[in-house]
């Protein structure tokens, strides 16, 4: 039976009796900027140190725009928010409790982070005047630099003092956060100054002369240079990386592949950026280079990089050394945020060209470029696969113990023409399995590898996706749900559907598979991997865990049939506005790819 959706999500946790509320504390004036921003949500775990500030919220602007996502977990809040930017290239707002839920965050900031998404953070202090400050709670949730906890993981942060401060602190946080390359920042708000009452009303800047800095576009000389040698390449190849959500940027990238007869390559790390079913698309794409993939590379005489995730490393892998034949053109603007505290910027790669812009700027230009000068399209290339490539699954797996692969068929089958968002897909992929055909059907990764983040980037993205008419789905390992499993929680008050399969192959299986290298290496007992790596005696019944924060379950499935019925199942249930969990068995041995 589908779930039935109670209430659009702008009526719920609707406040009363507010007549007509008059601007008169500090937190009035801040929430009537961050208003005019537009920050449509702001999630968040309910904090003396921000009381004010969640009073105006709700009080003043009557819980509209942003409207509050309450959480369980800090961690769970700031994981919303870049779920929703993954599917929007928007921030939504968080709101952290002072020092304290701070801590709690910081896994999930870093998640954002190295995915390189906007969120804009509002966290507490003090009050800052120590004179103010209630005894015990309010000493020990008072720092004095709170935002040294993130800020090697952040793009920027403030502690403004007054309301005027406050206005520009919270203009160029949200400018920051929204100028690519994308990140979170930090704003922190002074208590004592949130609670003050105002001594008349503070002049409101216009918005408009502090919106986001648009994304500058490439040196023309740089792009009239990458444009010649693409198209004196003989076998050029483009390695598609961190790039937008829009569909307008999505048809120029393939009306460039196009142009230039190029060879594409994407990675299950980001977000889908280009049609896999295309004939310029040859090889699914996957978490780590492969057989095939190498020979491509090695085959290449120009490989243009827009803004690839860790090219110098994923080259090494192919070539093994510096020593590469083909020239290499390297598009990004991560290079502006690198710092020396987290290594997440990878190798140092090589590059015959280096190109400072926004990938999908940069693929404007170069389509431009190229316009007229190239051979015209031929017509093969606008046709697509009307099969799928061929996997090969386990003998039983239709009855039986079944392995990730065999699950990858059973939803590609199952949701065969259907307009599926798969948020998340765990590691081991089998690339073969799905077609993306659209900016929506892929969202990547956790950016950080922050197991227990999955849950909750799912219910932000799911939020963002409500309204589009797209069953939004996301593979999930146990692991992985075991960490961050209440942030469910927040998609059933919010009533945002939304489908959760989780790939249970009871255990931390990936540090399995570390345990067993170490053990081959060292000639010592294989059979020894699963210790302290088993997620059994007792098995944890994940099915309950769900039910008690609001979706609808079953008994754990397994064997394709059976995990086809209880898709078809959960599909009905999230069509009707609900949402649904299947816990499937895997045998991690099975079909193993690699972790």
């Amino acid at each position: 039976m589908a779930s039935q959706s109670r209430a659009p999500v702008a009526q719920i946790d609707r406040p009363q009796n507010l007549g007509n509320p008059q601007l008169g504390w500090g937190s009035d004036a801040i929430a009537q900027l961050i208003s005019r921003l537009d920050l449509k949500y702001v999630s968040l775990v309910p904090g003396a140190s921000f009381r004010g500030l969640h009073d105006s919220l709700v009080n003043y602007l009557g819980n509209s725009n942003p409207q509050m996502v309450i959480c369980l977990h800090e961690e769970h809040a700031v994981a919303i928010a870049h779920g929703y930017a993954k599917v929007t290239d928007e921030p939504m707002a968080v709101c952290l409790h002072t020092n304290v839920g701070l801590m709690h965050a910081t896994m999930a900031i870093f998640n954002a982070w190295c995915d390189r998404r906007p969120v804009v953070m509002f966290g507490a202090n003090g009050p800052v005047d120590a004179a103010q400050r209630r005894p015990w709670i309010e000493w020990i949730h008072s720092a004095q630099d709170q935002g040294a906890l993130i800020r090697h993981y952040s793009k920027w942060d403030d502690q403004p003092a007054s309301v005027p401060a406050a206005f520009e602190s919270i203009l160029r946080a949200n400018q920051i956060a929204r100028t690519p390359p994308y990140g979170p920042v930090y704003v922190c708000l002074d208590a004592g100054l949130q609670e003050a009452k105002l001594a008349g009303e503070p002049v409101m800047p216009d918005i408009g002369r502090y919106a986001p800095m648009p994304p500058q576009g490439a040196d023309p000389d740089l792009i009239a240079k990458a444009a010649d040698w693409l198209l004196a390449a003989r076998r050029p190849v483009i390695l598609l990386g961190r790039v937008s959500r829009s569909q307008e940027d999505w048809d120029r990238r393939v009306a460039l592949a196009e142009a230039l007869g190029a060879t594409v390559l994407t990675s299950l790390h980001d977000a889908s950026a280009f049609p896999t079913d295309h004939p310029l698309h040859p090889v699914g794409p996957r978490f780590r280079p492969t057989a095939d993939t190498n020979a491509i590379l090695k085959d290449a005489d120009v490989i243009l990089s827009l803004d690839w995730l860790d090219l110098g490393g994923f080259l090494k892998v192919t070539f093994g050394s510096h020593d590469i034949p083909a020239k290499i053109i390297n598009c990004t603007v991560d290079p502006y945020i690198h710092n020396g505290w987290s290594m997440d910027y990878q190798m140092l790669p090589p590059a015959d060209l280096t190109v400072l812009s926004p990938p999908d700027v940069a693929v404007k230009g170069l389509l431009k470029a190229v316009d007229g000068r190239g051979k015209k399209p031929s017509t093969k290339y606008s046709e697509r696969r009307t099969t799928p490539r061929p996997l090969k699954t386990s003998a039983n797996g239709a009855q039986g113990p079944m392995g990730l692969v065999d699950l990858a068929a059973c939803l590609r089958d199952t949701f065969a023409g259907q307009p599926v968002s798969y948020i998340s897909l765990p590691l081991g992929w089998p690339g073969d399995a799905l077609d993306f055909t659209t900016p929506l059907c892929h969202l990547g990764t956790n950016g950080g590898g922050g197991v227990g983040g999955g849950p909750g980037i799912a219910v932000g993205a799911a939020l963002a996706l409500k309204g589009r008419g797209r069953i939004p789905v996301a593979l999930v390992g146990d692991g992985d749900f075991l960490m961050g499993a209440n942030a469910l929680w927040s998609a059933a008050h919010m009533d945002i559907p939304l489908l959760v399969v989780v790939a249970n192959n009871q255990a931390y299986y990936n540090d399995v598979a570390h345990q067993e290298r170490v053990a081959v290496h060292r000639d010592r007992p294989v059979e020894n991997k699963w210790i302290g790596q088993h997620l059994h005696n007792p098995a944890v019944d994940l099915g309950l865990i769900a039910r008690a924060q609001g979706f609808e379950t079953e008994a754990p499935v397994q064997g394709t049939k059976a995990v086809a019925e209880a898709l078809r199942r959960g599909a009905a249930a999230v069509a009707g506005g609900g949402r649904y969990f299947i816990d499937v068995r895997i045998d991690p041995e099975l079909q193993r790819e690699g972790t």
